[in-house]
């Protein structure tokens, strides 16, 4: 058995490592290895797993089965660790980009973003007749300039069609929390603002949906759990959220989410599982689940999730929807559950880039108060609107990591590829990304720590309120040592070094999202799996 060998790596030196495209470096396919169960044996392995002796030796095991002693635990490393993901900002002076000045104001950001769109087509969609049909920012915009439709009447219909989906047969598990009242309130507030001819910006009156890990009044801030909000009251809204009021958009509640984070299905014990609009019988991906599958389902054009370790761009490859998880510190983390404070950032999920770009707009840039790092950073929205298409892109490809994933995923992305480099001229460059199993055991090992740690103080009292699923990686996280999580950082800075090479050659790093298109689930509640 593999927990039984000792021996760990020996990294070879960063300047001994091909990362060309013919390159010896071996691809180690993750393959979890944990037992599979439900129901009664749910319970009593997590029981197992929460017993002092017995549970600290099934964890060693499973830890050591997964490669994580001789990846990590007792590999050795040369690179320092690295305990935040930053490095110097390189201003690489690019044409086709315009800069976002850090001291406009939110409403101010967003009509620099729109100035890099393409003016779009002046049709505006018959609001009469498909009230949520995957509609963009500027449509709602356009319908509410041109009088066709108010903040209100949109609202009106939001509310109808939420309360439908919480009714068999769809069930759809979008919110945790929302409240109509609230709604209506702040609909009639953006109606008075158009009728008097002085909306705050193309946000004004749009609905958007915030993910349960982000605070936002008047809703409590769960995490997903019965417990959490009583632990740590939501007193103001988030500073993003803050930001998307200064726009003028509605805010529409607290989305679903996989509990505390803490996995990627969406299913919540608690709140029900968030539906995928797509096939209800199948998961959303989580843990942003609620937000993709509203932006899915058309009800929102855009929504704000958290991603720690793929909780935005999962749920939306699922769910056919756009997902940006921005670079660290772009977007300000105050007011959001510090679960992962080194890997997690505020993220969105939309229907479409330009509305990502212009919410990504409203919402970046530091508090001028509250600057936590000395790095220096500049951020550049790309000029859309220029009539020819950004030129020269270089597509980074990972040939063995591309093609770990599902035939018809394979196909379809590789057909997508083809359509850049045939349509745009964009140029394939292959390359070699070492060391990417060990680099995701780095990064759980990461998430794992910092959400252990954040929820220490709670677990006493609280831990058996959580499903069965979050107790056991609960007891996962908690069971990570200092030297591993130091090691885990020494692999991020090893990473880094890899990935600054590579960027170095190319502009994206290009690989599908999940290795899968949908998902079965199971229905899940306090006594587990069903």
């Amino acid at each position: 058995m593999e927990f039984l060998n000792g021996k760990g790596v020996v990294y070879t030196p960063l300047k001994d490592v091909d990362l060309g495209p013919y390159s010896t470096e071996f691809y180690l396919q993750a393959n979890v290895k944990a037992p599979r169960m439900t129901g009664l044996l749910v319970k009593i392995f997590t029981h197992l797993l929460e017993c002092p002796i017995l549970g600290t030796l099934l964890l060693f095991i499973l830890k050591g089965n997964n490669l994580i002693h001789r990846l990590i635990t007792n590999a050795e490393f040369k690179e320092s660790p690295l305990f935040v993901p930053l490095h110097d900002f390189e201003d690489l002076k690019e044409k086709e980009v315009k800069c976002l000045d850090s001291s406009l104001s939110p409403p101010e950001k967003v009509q620099l973003a729109l100035d890099c769109l393409p003016k779009s087509s002046e049709e505006t969609l018959d609001g009469t007749n498909s009230s949520f049909c995957r509609w963009t920012i500027m449509d709602y915009a356009k319908a509410y300039y041109s009088g066709d439709l108010t903040p209100s009447l949109v609202a009106e219909r939001f509310i109808a069609a939420i309360d439908e989906s919480t009714k068999p047969p769809l069930q759809m598990g979008f919110f945790i929390h929302y409240s109509a009242d609230d709604i209506l309130k702040q609909a009639t507030e953006s109606t008075l603002r158009y009728q008097r001819g002085e909306p705050i910006s193309v946000l004004d009156g749009v609905p958007v949906a915030i993910k349960d890990e982000i605070d936002c009044l008047p809703y409590p801030t769960t995490g997903g759990t019965t417990w959490l909000h009583k632990e740590r009251p939501c007193s103001d809204d988030a500073c993003c959220v803050k930001r998307l009021r200064l726009c003028g958009a509605i805010l529409v509640g607290k989305t679903n989410m996989h509990e505390l984070g803490s996995g990627t299905s969406g299913i919540n014990p608690h709140y029900g599982p968030a539906r995928n609009p797509y096939d209800t019988n199948k998961i959303a991906g989580g843990s942003s689940s609620g937000s993709a599958s509203l932006v899915s389902a058309g009800l929102c054009p855009v929504a704000l999730g958290v991603d720690g370790g793929g909780s935005v761009r999962m749920p939306a490859a699922l769910c056919g929807v756009v997902g940006l998880k921005p670079t660290f510190e772009r977007i300000p983390h105050e007011g959001v559950l510090p679960l992962n404070w080194t890997v997690g950032m505020v993220g969105i999920l939309a229907g479409t880039v330009e509305d990502a770009l212009i919410v990504y707009a409203a919402i970046s840039g530091e508090i001028p108060y509250h600057k936590t790092f000395s790095v220096s950073t500049k951020i550049n929205l790309p000029r859309l609107s220029l009539t020819k298409s950004i030129s020269d892109i270089k597509l980074a490809k990972y040939g063995k990591w591309f093609d770990d994933c599902s035939d018809d995923v394979r196909i379809c992305c590789t057909k997508t590829l083809h359509k850049l480099q045939d349509h745009y001229n964009w140029k394939i460059i292959d390359v070699t990304i070492p060391e990417i199993e060990a680099m995701r055991l780095a990064h759980y090992i990461t998430i794992g720590s910092e959400c252990s740690t954040a929820l220490d103080s709670f677990k006493e009292k609280n831990f058996a309120e959580l499903g069965w699923d979050v107790r056991v990686a609960q007891s996962i996280y908690g069971a990570f040592s200092s030297l591993e999580y130091l090691k885990a950082q020494k692999m991020r800075n090893r990473q880094l070094q890899f990935h600054k090479k590579i960027f170095a050659e190319a502009d994206v790093i290009v690989s599908p999202t999940t290795g899968f298109d949908f998902l079965l689930f199971s229905q899940t509640s306090k006594n587990g799996f069903l």
